[in-house]
């Protein structure tokens, strides 16, 4: 009696690999530009932390990215508000990585200081 042979075939295991690696490079491309992101945010939240008029906290975030190597923005790309009279900090840019020929990737980051206030649901008088 034959037995039928279980596991995968060589194109199946080279298939697998192949996309493994693209999916691996993808995120060693990736990883970077998020971890540059959630450095800002923390600046940011540092740098109005310290209070003070725009110009100290464009001061503090400078100071603050070039402790944490941050590239992407600088202190006067920063839009900082009064809202309710308590001052606000925000940002948003836009990082391209290229892939592979003319393809590239993206990525739109924002954030901000603000408080997010969820809305009650809406009740309807009975």
């Amino acid at each position: 009696m034959q037995q039928r042979q279980n596991g995968i075939s060589l194109v199946g295991l080279i298939v697998v690999l192949a996309l493994a690696g693209m999916v691996l490079v993808l995120g060693l491309k990736i990883v970077p530009a998020y971890t540059e992101y959630r450095a800002i945010r923390n600046a940011i939240a540092t740098a109005k932390a310290g209070g003070g008029s725009a110009a100290e906290i464009q001061r503090a975030f400078d100071a603050a990215a070039s402790a944490s190597y941050i590239t992407a923005i600088s202190g006067r790309d920063l839009m900082i508000d009064k809202v309710n009279g308590e001052t606000e900090v925000s940002f948003a840019y836009e990082k391209k990585i290229p892939l592979v020929g003319p393809a590239s990737l993206l990525l739109e980051y924002e954030g901000t200081t603000a408080k997010v206030v969820s809305n009650p649901p809406n009740k309807e008088p009975q």
